[in-house]
């Protein structure tokens, strides 16, 4: 078989329906992260589905415990061809968010891949057992094309990611030299654009934490009380009106990376953000002043108000709080010291004048900003093979927008960090309705046979 005939191969494996036909086993199983009695679910993921297909392959598996929430655990499964050759450590998670029967349109039903023109729907057909079932698929037709891969993998099928990856990072440094590897090559997430091949090198942080003013218990008349005591949602209010100015752009120097580094930068001028017809309307004047679209979302940082609450809001009463609550979070990118999140919000606040408003950290909700170099080797060489494939330019995203356990792989096991996204932004991933584009499945799969290709050919240049 030549590079063509694999790549053409891949796009049969979707468009001749084994594609679907895998995804109906796998969306069967209900394995939704959230739910306390998921663990036999998750297991059954693992056992039946993933561990067959792998040792079919010539892996070694094993599933790997949890040390921090035992009905999450991985599967570890690793081909070894020689220990001089590159070794690629694949990612993806079998787990789920609630399949929310009952609210997908046309009664259909979240455990089950429906085909329905030119889409298929069902719960995890993009987040994410279906992104990680063609990068499973495209290994296989190249191992059964050449009867070796050319090149050493390594695979990590989580349990729990829709649930923020309790214990990953724990099994991580457990088994980091289990996990040993020269690049993550995994898929997760959408694309820019629906028909636009895109690359994305890590993720934007996230830090969550709530404001809280306390200045006394209980609510007092505001008619026999009103100028005497001060207002705890009014005093809450103008401690984050210091935080931001009145179009979003950031006031704390430290929670923000300066400028955009001029290789990130070089690589978000490329690209352009697709929005559907039911998605809000953009303000181009919030934010980073200068920015446009991609340069805010990939390359800056932003501060939000996710909840705020004082008094009653179901039920107001003529009261002064005595207290309120702002539940807030910081996206941010490379170049912002996690460390100096929160240092630097009291400083800034004691400066303010509000040294009555207190820091609370979230016990969950944080995630590390990562980012490979556009121009590390392994990055050029997907991009490289991306385009010979489908004949675009793939857009390079530096970080994803969002969020993503990348930091375990960035981090923890010191690796480039190269992420595919199989997905479109209009896919309701955590939605009823959640469904792929087959044109996108078939190209994705097209693109990653092309790719592992490439890699047994020995492309990656220094």
């Amino acid at each position: 078989m030549t590079r063509s005939t694999v790549v053409a191969a891949a796009g049969e494996y979707v468009t001749g329906g084994r594609f679907l036909a895998d995804m109906q086993a796998r969306l069967a199983i209900p394995s939704e992260s959230p739910r306390e009695d998921s663990g036999p679910d998750h297991l059954r993921y693992l056992n039946e589905e993933m561990r067959p297909l792998l040792e079919g392959m010539g892996f070694t598996c094993q599933i790997l415990p949890n040390p921090k929430l035992e009905r999450i655990p991985a599967l570890f499964a690793e081909r070894i061809e020689d220990p001089a050759l590159p070794t690629v450590l694949t990612y993806g998670h079998g787990d789920v968010l609630w399949g929310m029967a009952g609210d997908w349109k046309e009664n259909r039903s979240p455990w089950e891949a429906t085909l329905a023109g030119d889409r298929i729907y069902g719960r995890g057909i993009v987040d994410n057992k279906g992104q990680h079932a063609l990068n499973l698929a495209a290994l296989q037709l190249v191992l059964e094309s050449r009867g070796s891969l050319g090149f050493n993998v390594k695979v990590l099928i989580e349990m729990g990611e829709e649930s923020g990856s309790p214990g990953l990072a724990e099994m991580a440094e457990i088994h980091k030299d289990l996990l040993r590897s020269d690049v993550l090559i995994a898929s997760d997430g959408p694309r820019v654009s629906t028909h636009v091949p895109t690359v994305f090198l890590g993720a934007r942080g996230g830090h969550g934490f709530h404001l809280i003013c306390d200045l006394r218990e209980g609510a007092h008349h505001s008619g026999n009380w009103g100028g005497l005591l001060p207002n705890a949602g009014i005093r809450l209010a103008h401690a984050l009106a210091t935080i931001t100015d009145a179009k979003g752009r950031i006031a704390i120097r430290e929670w923000t990376p300066g400028t955009i580094p001029a290789n990130v930068h070089a690589a978000l001028k490329d690209i352009e953000m697709e929005f559907g017809p039911d998605d809000p309307e953009t303000d181009p004047t919030w934010g980073e002043p200068g920015l446009v679209g991609p340069e805010q979302v990939y390359g800056w940082c932003n501060f939000e108000v996710l909840a705020y609450k004082c008094g009653r809001p179901e039920a107001p009463v003529n009261a002064i709080p005595g207290t309120a609550k702002a539940t807030c979070q910081l996206r941010y990118v490379v170049g912002v010291d996690r460390e100096r999140i929160l240092p630097a919000l009291r400083e800034h606040l004691d400066a303010h004048g509000f040294g009555d408003i207190r820091i609370e950290p979230m016990d969950r909700g944080f995630f590390r900003a990562t980012r490979t170099d556009p121009d590390n080797p392994w990055t050029r060489l997907v991009v490289a093979s991306v385009q010979e494939t489908t004949g675009k330019k793939p857009a390079l995203q530096p970080n994803f927008g969002g969020s993503l356990p990348n930091e375990v792989f960035a981090g923890t096991l010191a690796l480039p960090t190269i992420w595919i996204p199989h997905s479109h932004p209009s896919c309701s991933q955590h939605a009823p309705d959640e469904h792929i584009m087959v044109d996108v499945a078939k190209e994705a799969a097209q693109m990653m046979a092309g790719l592992f290709w490439d890699i047994g050919e020995g492309k990656l240049q220094p």
